[in-house]
């Protein structure tokens, strides 16, 4: 038991940089989030990923996509991009338009309203954004992030679905 113990140890230590680079990861990223969701909703009454949903649309042909398309960028399951659309269509940001060729697809565009709404709301988000990591970083230390976080799978498709720009 004793050696079982050890040799657990020895694993822990050989990647502790890792899995302490992972837990700061996750628990910067879940922070950080949470407060940016609180300006968003405060300021604008969205949601974080309604916010990334308009602007994920805005940037698409037609300003459409295919809702499993947009379920996959904005890592939803397809039940979850379905609440989120329901929402965002009540709303009036987003409209279901069905596919003239295949009556098995549906898109989700972003109607004048939501082009507005996300307007409205990304000058506030972004200097949001922008506050909070001049707060705890200079401008090297946010490019080496930006740099060292692009490595990462996945993350420079993020680009497209969370602007940090205007």
């Amino acid at each position: 038991m004793n050696r079982q113990v050890l040799t657990s140890q020895i694993l822990i230590d050989d990647v502790a940089p890792a899995l302490r680079a992972w837990a700061r990861l996750m628990r910067a990223q879940a922070t950080t989030k949470r407060m940016l969701a609180v300006d968003l909703h405060e300021q604008h009454g969205l949601s974080f990923s309604a916010y990334e949903a308009l602007w994920v649309l805005s940037r698409a042909e037609d300003r459409r996509l295919k809702r499993v398309d947009l379920a996959e960028r904005l890592v939803l399951t397809p039940s979850g991009v379905t609440r989120l659309l329901e929402g965002l269509e009540g709303a009036g940001l987003v409209d279901r338009v069905a596919c003239d060729t295949d009556l098995r697809v549906s898109y989700a565009q972003l109607t004048d309203a939501g082009v507005e709404k996300l307007e409205q709301a990304s000058c506030g988000h972004t200097g949001s954004v922008r506050a909070l990591f001049e707060q705890h970083l200079d401008e090297d230390e946010i490019e080496t992030l930006a740099g060292l976080l692009g490595k990462l799978p996945g993350a420079l498709d993020e680009d497209q679905a969370c602007p940090t720009d205007g």
